[in-house]
């Protein structure tokens, strides 16, 4: 029996809406009824995944940031953390506004954008469909460097980087790979992102993710495996991105949705279906 399922959301748990569907929800609560604990393994901040998790009626763990954190909801507390460290974000800052190249700083509470542009726009327009308390906190700042200078408690999560012009994308990330002790997540693929909302697509351009060395969602997960005394034979990872590669690849069962990146889909152990098809809801009836 499998004791663990770690989910991702965005493309994955969530419709093209932004929304968990009700059956969705049914499913993972009679999972969890039955003994298999089903968790949240995402790149959004906090507030963001507590609020679905609640949803769901996940009560126990869930992963932010990519794997920067693990949250114990019953404690209400961080447990795990691996952040980037304030010199590293001024750094990337720094290489971003010289190259006027679009990016945005995830701590663990917020969204820290310079405008409501590619994946910041999408979350605003989701938030626009939710109740104030349930959305994706958003912080429009006008001089990003000298905000992170200046602020003394922030917790980096992530940095996201996105651009329209494939050539300088592709200059940014090799001066990014320069910069020691970060994780440029992989995109050799060099796929332009989009996100469905409903019928419409927002492009999210070129884009890779910037975390601290040793940030995946798998090594998070090994955390909760020595904690809850599991062994990856009994774990679940469910997910449709690059940034899900690693703990679909290393789970008793890596699940890939249809509709997934092609390089996530040829290592899945199983596909289901997309989550317009509420492709999670299938494969937990089915396991």
């Amino acid at each position: 029996m499998y004791k663990l399922v770690a989910v991702d959301l965005d493309g994955t748990m969530l419709n093209p809406y932004g929304i968990v569907t009700e059956n969705t929800k049914n499913i993972i609560q009679q999972t969890i009824e039955k003994g298999t604990d089903v968790i949240i393994a995402s790149g959004r901040p906090i507030d963001s995944i507590k609020t679905i998790a609640k949803e769901i009626g996940s009560k126990n763990y869930f992963i932010a940031g990519n794997g920067a954190l693990i949250y114990d909801m019953k404690k209400d507390k961080i447990i795990y953390d691996k952040f980037l460290p304030k010199h590293k974000v001024l750094e990337i800052i720094k290489i971003c506004e010289e190259n006027s190249i679009s990016y945005n700083v995830y701590t663990d509470q917020t969204i820290l954008a310079t405008a409501l542009k590619y994946n910041v726009l999408y979350y605003h327009k989701e938030n626009l469909k939710k109740e104030e308390n349930k959305q994706t906190k958003i912080s429009i700042i006008e001089n990003m460097y000298e905000y992170v200078k200046n602020k003394k408690e922030e917790k980096y999560l992530k940095i996201t980087i996105c651009d329209d012009n494939q050539t300088v994308f592709q200059s940014i990330i090799r001066k990014l790979r320069k910069i020691q002790g970060i994780e440029v997540l992989d995109v050799s693929h060099m796929s332009r992102k989009t996100i469905k909302q409903g019928t419409e697509e927002i492009t999210i351009a070129y884009y890779t993710e910037i975390t601290v060395q040793n940030v995946d969602k798998w090594n998070a997960i090994e955390f909760l495996m020595q904690k809850l005394k599991i062994s990856k034979e009994e774990i679940v990872a469910i997910g449709d991105n690059v940034n899900d590669k690693k703990m679909i690849q290393e789970a008793g069962l890596g699940v890939a949705m249809g509709g997934s990146t092609p390089e996530i889909t040829q290592i899945a152990d199983y596909v289901t279906t997309s989550n317009n098809e509420e492709g999670v809801a299938k494969v937990l009836q089915k396991i």
